[in-house]
């Protein structure tokens, strides 16, 4: 039970983290491709703690992976340090509140990595327990999110305040974010 504790607390943080990234000036795009690095960040790690070593056409792999994540954020630091509305001073207190977001991001990566890591050793000394760990890694963590009640409690009046629509067939109409939530969560099923 302890080690659920360690990986809930860790699950807690990256979510949290990379959902606090979106306000650090990092675009959505920038988010999802930065994301995708978490093959970089498990390979990093396993070479790291496991000492672990792969083929050839692995690391190829994830250096041309992590070429791509470079240019896309080299590529979004210069969209933000261009931004021609500001002043200089705001310019880079903009782009610092970028890098803190960049920083953010990659802590999260590496968590997760490092996460991802644990759940492994953790299976390899009590064996796979895939729904026990399902269940407490999701339900453990419920209490915490009551520090971002009021956080919460304000994007559901945002979802509530979008524009209505008419779901089809059941004739129900409901704001059109909280379709697409309920969407997102049906089709995970």
């Amino acid at each position: 039970f302890r080690y659920y504790f360690i990986m809930v607390a860790m699950f807690f943080t990256v979510s949290v983290v990379n959902n606090y990234a979106l306000n650090l000036n990092i675009a959505m795009p920038l988010h999802m491709i930065f994301r995708s690095g978490s093959l970089i960040a498990s390979m990093a790690l396993g070479i790291i703690i496991l000492k672990k070593r792969y083929s050839v056409s692995k690391y190829t792999s994830i250096a041309l992976v992590s070429l791509g994540i470079f240019t896309c954020t080299f590529m979004s630091a210069k969209q933000v340090a261009s931004d021609s509305s500001l002043n200089e001073e705001d310019g880079l207190q903009v782009f610092l509140w970028w890098l803190l977001g960049i920083a953010a991001l990659t802590f999260a990566l590496l968590m997760s990595a490092r996460m991802g890591i644990f759940q492994e050793m953790l299976y390899k000394q009590f064996g796979k327990h895939s729904k026990e760990a399902l269940f407490y890694n999701h339900a453990l963590p419920l209490p915490g999110f009551l520090l971002l009640a009021p956080n919460i409690y304000h994007h559901a009046v945002l979802f509530s305040q979008s524009e209505p629509f008419q779901v089809p067939v059941i004739g129900l109409t409901l704001p059109i974010m909280w379709f697409y939530l309920l969407m997102n969560v049906i089709t995970q099923y």
